[in-house]
């Protein structure tokens, strides 16, 4: 269990960076830990790492290095959304300092159980198989939804800053991000399968891969509940609520609004 202690110690070192902003612990330190926990298994496992698994961890460097650099550039750059978000979203001025240490190692600890299978799989000394292949693939699609729909949302924003996002990956799913994160992670689970792992290790995993779907529904109905107040008034957005799932292409699921158990 060393080299996860390692992965959650790298993950606590790149996740500090929420004692400037309490909420970057959950975005910016999000990406940036996953992409250093990643460059800390290239260089712990280099010399038994085989093809498929060193292009696995290359993955996951460039999937944190891009969603770190685009939180950063947003929060830093963009004053409109930090206009936006600024009654949304608390500074943390209020929060003591032990529920902020709380948040961190939480966070830390979640990011280190979520990139768990590639670790144990490396640790354990197993190769590429099928596993692999299957999961190296569906991370490569979830990173996809996430860079589509950024550029998708982006374009849209440019065109009509006042209007909701419908065209594009978005006429399938209202969070096409969030499903390219349930993607990307599932993918990342999978890679656990055939691994050799202990009831321990396949805890640790699945205490992860639990983890960042609570999170991603989370987001969801935190990002339901925003654009209900901003487009509730819309009879096209009320439409586009109701007719297309709010995650998963094809599941009837519209809403999550109602389930306050998801934190918001």
């Amino acid at each position: 269990m060393i080299n996860f202690l390692i992965a959650l110690a790298v993950a606590l070192l790149a996740s500090a960076i929420g004692f400037k902003k309490y909420i970057w612990f959950i975005s910016i330190g999000y990406g940036f830990s996953i992409a250093a926990i990643a460059i800390a298994l290239i260089i712990i496992f280099h010399g038994h790492m085989d093809a498929g698994m060193l292009i696995l961890c290359i993955l996951l460097v460039v999937y944190g290095c891009r969603l770190g650099g685009y939180l950063a550039y947003r929060e830093v750059k963009l004053t409109s959304y930090n206009k936006k978000m600024a009654g949304e979203i608390k500074d943390g001025s209020t929060i003591p300092f032990g529920v902020k240490c709380a948040i961190w190692l939480m966070a830390a600890l979640l990011y280190a159980c979520q990139t768990a299978p590639v670790l144990f799989r490396l640790e354990n000394g197993e190769r590429t198989d099928v596993f692999v292949i299957i999961g190296l693939i569906l991370a490569v699609v979830g990173v996809a939804l996430e860079v589509g729909a950024d550029y998708q949302k982006s374009q849209a924003k440019k065109k009509d800053p006042g209007r909701f996002v419908d065209r594009g990956l978005f006429s399938f799913v209202r969070c096409p991000n969030y499903l390219g994160e349930l993607a990307l992670w599932t993918g990342i689970f999978i890679t656990g399968f055939g691994a050799g792992m202990g009831a321990v290790q396949w805890i640790i995993c699945l205490l992860g891969y639990l983890g960042i779907i609570y999170v991603m529904f989370s987001g969801a109905r935190r990002l339901e509940l925003r654009q209900n107040r901003t487009y509730g008034d819309d009879p096209e957005y009320v439409k586009y609520a109701k007719t297309v799932p709010i995650m998963i292409p094809f599941v009837p699921l519209y809403s999550v609004e109602k389930h306050k158990w998801l934190v918001a």
